[in-house]
């Protein structure tokens, strides 16, 4: 079988690709990148008269940032706090009382000011659920099974009703205040 010479490739058959003596084809650089367009805020589905979507606001210089917390992210983190003022109150004092509560209204308070505005229902009803199971668990189980412990829940649930209610009277208040500002600032935006 007898094989055929492919003619050799002059610099001349393909533009721009010229050759220099002693080295190969040079190779084209990167392309260049496009102009950046101005950026409109295009309108929200539903027509012409649908008002633009909200953009996150700028950031100024020296300023930070708050980091928001996600649903799960609030429930985890007083489900976590709670549980961890309880064992540590438990303890040092043997039983759950003054320690645990402390850090339940703080933690009560922290999520609902760092929970995101689309997750804000998640801070009055997280840490209720936080502070029942944290009772449940470290609470004193009398004997009988599972009715001595509802029967211990309910008795340990009753006797620190003042913390319960204040750690969420507090988140309900914050969260109320943010969604009242949420809303007024989403009227003047429109």
């Amino acid at each position: 079988m007898e094989y055929q010479r492919m003619p050799a490739v002059r610099p001349t058959d393909r533009p721009g690709t010229g050759t220099t003596p002693g080295r190969g084809p040079a190779v084209p650089g990167p392309a260049r990148p496009a102009e950046p367009r101005p950026r409109t805020p295009e309108p929200r589905a539903g027509g012409a008269g649908a008002r633009p979507a909200l953009r996150p606001p700028q950031r100024v210089a020296g300023t930070r940032v708050p980091h928001r917390l996600t649903a799960v992210g609030g429930a985890v983190v007083t489900l976590g706090a709670t549980f961890l003022g309880g064992a540590v109150d438990f303890w040092l004092f043997a039983g759950t009382g003054v320690l645990m509560g402390l850090v339940y209204v703080a933690t009560c308070f922290q999520v609902a000011v760092r929970v995101r505005p689309a997750d804000l229902a998640v801070a009055p009803v997280s840490g209720p659920i936080a502070f029942a199971g944290t009772l449940l668990v470290l609470g004193s189980a009398p004997t009988g099974g599972l009715v001595g412990r509802l029967i211990g829940l309910a008795t340990a649930l009753a006797l620190q009703a003042g913390w319960l209610f204040t750690g969420t009277a507090v988140s309900a208040l914050i969260v109320l205040a943010r969604h009242v500002a949420l809303s007024r600032a989403r009227r003047r935006a429109s």
